[in-house]
């Protein structure tokens, strides 16, 4: 290295220039890094072959950048943002420290050409021929510094654009960011809420479940004891012994009060030879599961078959007279509409009128109560019977129907076709047939609609008042009033 000063003079007299050659070969078209060292030597800074420059280096990140967008979610984007962003700002750095480097090769540059033009009004001949290349070499070294120099703007011109778009590539992605962060809670809060929602009406489903599920099990429970009661009347216990003595007081009770009724009608008889002669008397028990007949008990008594019939209910002895429709016959057998009343019939042979009355109250029929209270619990009891006629004509067929009372309707089936069902309305009436012979305690009248009605016989009088009151309970608990034709409810009915 050649110190350079500024004092010509003194060394150009004391020691004369070498001259240059025109042969000198320059290893590279580059003008040289320097920089000035310890007691301003020029050192000149050895370059990095494999080093990349500022724009090659710009591209390969954009490159991979854009490589690598697809894959990326929105955090890494934005991390990936930043780091180019980075990178940008560590690029714009190192163009400051060139743009500091470009500045000091411009001066050492001016400096030189400087010593040069000194030198060449120094020398003459050839040496000054070597200077005037020299210098001719150091302004074509200052343009090729100058074109770098423009190269350098430019590419700092691009990082600046790239830093600024990433910087808001990564304000945007921090923004999608905290967008999506505010959605998440969102959605999260949504789905919380959903499954506290779903746990309450679990909650609330499983509290119905078991409340339902209690009652059906307590239904059920009945419904086995009703099993058992009925299992235990089928099979040949104490159970069914005390049911056969208890029929057998029964039969003995009829038959006691059958004869005390006589008693009471021979006494009454007696009473009123001395004032008027009894013409007809009434035949027969009179508790519900039996009928009534008018029979003469004098000679002086016209035929039946002559005269007209009317039966009457009474509240009491004396009471208001209450006709009922349609029992015109000398046989009547009390339905459970009659149970506590008294009954009267009133036979008119052209103008003379005379009527027999029951020594009391029609009473009810021995455990026939505690047979339809056991009854209630089911949903649907079937009796069987014989349609004697329809709609007012007789019916020939002696098929077996089954007849269904529920809670809600009735139904008469022949096998599984429906002949009739209807539910309790208005229209419906249901009582026992008002005449008919013998058989009238086990009949009834049933009435399913304005023009539809039958005549059912069951196979025991037992069986019919059960029904009867079974299917005036059930249109009781509809509101329903379940009677005969111009029939009025008793209180407590």
């Amino acid at each position: 290295m050649t110190r350079v000063t500024l004092d010509f003079g003194d060394t150009m007299q004391r020691d004369a220039v070498p001259p240059v050659s025109a042969d000198v070969i320059f290893p590279s078209s580059r003008f040289p890094n320097y920089k000035i060292g310890p007691n301003n030597q020029i050192m000149e800074v050895k370059q990095d072959s494999k080093a990349l420059t500022m724009k090659e280096v710009v591209a390969r990140e954009t490159a991979h950048l854009l490589e690598q967008q697809k894959r990326l979610s929105v955090r890494d984007l934005a991390s990936k943002f930043e780091k180019g962003l980075a990178a940008a700002a560590k690029l714009s750095d190192e163009a400051k420290m060139k743009d500091a480097a470009s500045l000091e090769k411009h001066v050492l540059l001016k400096k030189l050409r400087d010593a040069l033009e000194a030198l060449k009004g120094r020398v003459a001949g050839k040496n000054k021929d070597d200077v005037e290349e020299a210098i001719a070499m150091v302004e074509a070294l200052a343009v090729q510094l100058n074109q770098r120099e423009g190269e350098l703007i430019q590419e700092k011109t691009e990082v600046k654009k790239l830093a600024t778009f990433l910087k808001q590539a990564s304000e945007d992605a921090k923004k999608l960011v905290e967008e999506e962060r505010a959605y998440a809670r969102a959605e999260i809060e949504n789905a919380r809420a959903a499954v506290q929602r779903v746990e309450e009406a679990l909650q609330e489903y499983e509290q119905m479940s078991g409340a339902s599920g209690k009652q059906d099990m307590d239904e059920l429970m009945k419904e086995v004891h009703e099993a058992r009661r009925i299992k235990m009347l089928h099979q040949p216990s104490k159970v069914m012994d005390m049911e056969h003595e208890l029929q057998a007081l029964r039969v003995q009770l009829a038959e006691k009060c059958k004869y005390s009724i006589q008693l009471q009608k021979e006494l009454a008889r007696k009473m009123c030879e001395e004032t008027v002669s009894q013409l007809y008397e009434l035949d027969g028990t009179e508790a519900l599961g039996s009928f009534l007949h008018i029979q003469p008990c004098s000679l002086a008594a016209s035929e039946l078959s002559e005269c007209t019939i009317q039966w009457y209910r009474l509240a009491c002895e004396g009471g208001k007279q209450e006709p009922i429709s349609g029992a015109t016959k000398p046989v009547y057998a009390p339905e459970p509409f009659d149970v506590g009343r008294i009954l009267q019939a009133e036979i008119t042979y052209g103008d003379q009128t005379t009527s027999v009355t029951t020594a009391g109250p029609i009473d009810p029929a021995a455990g026939l109560g505690n047979y339809v209270e056991a009854l209630v619990r089911r949903h649907d009891i079937e009796f069987n019977v014989v349609v004697v006629q329809m709609d007012g004509t007789d019916h020939t067929s002696e098929t077996i129907h089954v007849l269904h009372i529920g809670r809600m309707r009735m139904k008469l089936c022949k096998g599984k076709t429906s002949v009739a069902k209807e539910y309790y309305s208005t229209s419906m009436q249901l009582c026992g047939v008002r005449g008919g012979g013998n058989a009238a305690a086990q009949a009834a009248f049933w009435q399913v609609k304005t023009g539809l009605s039958f005549v059912l016989a069951f196979e025991t009088e037992r069986e019919r008042n059960a029904a009867i009151m079974l299917a005036r309970r059930f249109a009781y608990d509809c509101n329903i009033m379940l009677s005969g034709p111009d029939d009025r409810a008793a209180p407590g009915s």
